[in-house]
């Protein structure tokens, strides 16, 4: 059964399992366990004692593999949802023993050639022995080649040795090759040599000590499908029940709100009555017994159960995590009723364009002028008249005289622009001019000019090249609303955006820009600003083109990391101290409209331990598109993306 309920989450992560030995009576094994709480268990399905050399060379194909029970003992929905396959831990496809590496490869086909017959959701690999795989990955790569839906989740120890740490488990150097052990680098070698195939998952198996908060935060990037939570893992509380460390029940957290379901592997290391926990079950011959590892089950769901519901922010952009969409061409296209009306929904930043037009009225009309004082605002990109309200609110909550010029270039939108505007009464000082503001001749110039047209990325929606066209409508001391605003990226690891985008298999998904809900990312290194643009710019020689160079250091204690691409943001200046945007740090709380933007990198790059990423953003203009072109130089050169912008442009 589920750990628990928790308002809005759907995801896989509110299962637990529980990893068991081989016994030939599987049904009482799953049924043992389900009966206890957990919702699958990770079980061996050939008896580990087998050796298909043993058998004997002449009998080999006509011997039966001694399986733990027959696809007809379960229901097909029972292998299908209830069972995780366990392929054998002995196994080891890079052993000098040839003999041992013979019977490793054909085991591991034999048992994953019955997993899939009994059309298991996964199979859990053992993980490497050694720094050296390719033997391994390469039977693996084969496997996935032929598989059709089920995933292959190999075994990997949360591991990182520390520089200063003398932990007994972390301290270790690795005695292959006099390196520090990170198992994160036996995992990227692994996925690399299987060219990042889609049902190549991670199962991690979480030990008693953890490496820095920055190591582990490299695994939120990388397919991680199941946490091996090890018994001996587990602290003992004053009660004497089992319960981790504080840093664990963080991470733990984090598994659950990354869709990572929970396994827990061992002997119960607690001795906890069951009359006390009530954790009895019925046994064979009617005797009722005790699960041994219900504690543990216990303590996670009461991990689970105490987190705070999803927030209804959140809860609106579960479908978009991590799903890529084409930016809008707002100047090429005209949106549709339900975009318009998705982004009216966002009350937040209309809260704050209010608050800037409110100071704005302030500082432009002293008190004694505001009942003879009419300043003229034009709301350029109107829309359906989300800010022609936001406009008007601030000049009844101001006390201030407002004359207000819609200017909007959808003919449907300015449809329902007619309809507010009568429906409110607002005739009398707001004018709709329903016309493309870089070719419309304005009557009078205005005092203040309002607009919405940022991008995810500030600029990328051609907010610098419609404001320098509709500036000449402000006066020589008017003032633009955003007045300036700013891009940022910083380079993260996203396996499945990475996949996601490989999978249409051509040049021009890899050099195009996607805005995205991110969620399975690793953030590599803190944002840095790309593009500033400031309005109005009356300067004679200004240029919308831009060039950036930005170096990002990786922190020493995250160990290497495998950057896919660039997470883009903005932050903008409103009117003097109010601002909006999404760059992380200084977000605006409980705002929707924006989601980052992604850049993809068509080979990722791999970063050293204590190394630096050197990237270069170039912001292109043409007489009929606008584009980005970017690239790696260090640590290694990337090819330069989308040049001439052949893949991705925004239309003029």
């Amino acid at each position: 059964m589920p750990l628990g309920q928790r308002a809005g989450d759907k995801s896989d992560s509110r299962y637990c399992g529980v990893e068991t030995e081989f016994d030939y009576d599987m049904p009482h094994v799953l049924t043992g366990n389900l009966s206890a709480g957990f919702d699958f268990i990770v079980a061996p399905l050939v008896d580990p004692s087998y050796r298909p050399t043993s058998v004997g060379i002449d009998s080999r194909e006509t011997s039966l593999l001694p399986v733990a029970a027959s696809d007809l003992i379960l229901s097909p929905s029972q292998w299908s949802s209830h069972i995780v396959g366990k392929v054998s831990s002995w196994i080891d496809l890079d052993s000098e023993d040839e003999l041992l590496r013979l019977d490793s490869e054909i085991t591991l086909k034999q048992e994953i050639a019955w997993a899939s017959h009994m059309s298991l959701q996964a199979c859990l690999l053992p993980p490497p022995k050694n720094s050296c795989c390719g033997n391994y990955a390469r039977c693996v790569n084969q496997i996935l080649q032929g598989t059709n839906n089920m995933q292959l989740w190999l075994r990997i120890p949360l591991e990182k040795s520390e520089p200063m740490d003398d932990d007994s488990v972390n301290a270790d150097y690795n005695n292959l090759n006099g390196k520090m052990f990170d198992s994160w680098e036996s995992w990227n070698s692994f996925r690399l040599l299987c060219e990042h195939h889609t049902q190549l998952c991670v199962a991690l198996e979480i030990l008693s000590s953890l490496p820095s908060v920055s190591s582990l935060g490299r695994w939120f990037g990388e397919p991680v499908r199941a946490a091996i939570l090890q018994t001996n893992s587990f602290l003992t509380n004053a009660r004497g029940y089992p319960c981790l460390s504080k840093r664990h029940q963080k991470l733990i957290s984090g598994f659950f709100n990354h869709s990572i379901q929970i396994v827990i592997s061992g002997t119960s290391l607690h001795n906890v009555s069951p009359e006390v926990s009530g954790d009895l079950i019925m046994g064979d011959n009617g005797v009722t017994v005790r699960h041994a590892l219900k504690p543990y089950l216990d303590y996670v769901a009461y991990l689970y159960q105490r987190m705070d519901p999803l927030p209804e922010q959140e809860r609106f952009e579960l479908g978009y995590r991590d799903f890529l969409q084409s930016p809008l061409q707002p100047l090429m296209d005209n949106l549709e009723a339900q975009t318009y009306e998705t982004f009216e929904k966002d009350t937040v930043k209309y809260s704050q364009y209010q608050k800037a037009i409110s100071k704005a009225l302030l500082d432009m009309v002293p008190d004694e002028q505001a009942s003879t004082t009419v300043k003229v605002l034009m709301v350029v990109g109107a829309g359906r008249g989300p800010l022609v309200r936001a406009s008007l609110q601030a000049a009844e909550e101001t006390g201030r005289k407002l004359k207000v010029y819609a200017v909007e270039k959808n003919p449907n939108a300015v449809i329902t622009l007619h309809s507010l505007i009568k429906l409110e009464g607002w005739e009398s000082f707001v004018t709709i001019i329903s016309s493309d503001m870089r070719c419309w001749h304005a009557p009078e110039k205005a005092d203040i000019l309002v607009s919405e047209l940022l991008g995810s990325f500030g600029d990328n929606e051609l907010s610098p090249e419609c404001l320098d066209g509709a500036q000449r409508f402000l006066k020589p001391d008017g003032i633009s609303i955003p007045s300036s605003y700013t891009s940022f990226i910083q380079p993260i690891t996203a396996s499945k955006l990475y996949n996601d985008v490989k999978s249409h298999k051509d040049l021009a998904h890899f050099e195009t820009a996607y805005v995205v809900k991110l969620h399975r990312v690793a953030r590599l290194a803190p944002c840095q600003p790309v593009f500033t643009f400031a309005h109005p710019n009356f300067s004679s020689t200004k240029s919308n083109q831009r060039y950036k160079k930005l170096r990002f250091e990786i922190p020493s204690d995250t160990g290497s990391a495998l950057v896919h691409g660039f997470a883009g943001y903005f932050d903008a200046t409103l009117y003097k101290d109010v601002h909006l945007g999404i760059e992380p740090l200084i977000a605006t709380p409980n705002m929707f409209s924006w989601f980052p933007i992604f850049f993809p990198l068509r080979k990722p790059i791999c970063v050293s331990t204590a190394s630096s990423i050197e990237v270069h953003f170039w912001r292109c203009c043409g007489a009929t598109k606008v584009w980005y072109e970017w690239c790696v130089t260090s640590p290694s050169p990337s090819a330069i993306h989308n040049p001439n912008g052949r893949s991705y442009w925004v239309g003029l």
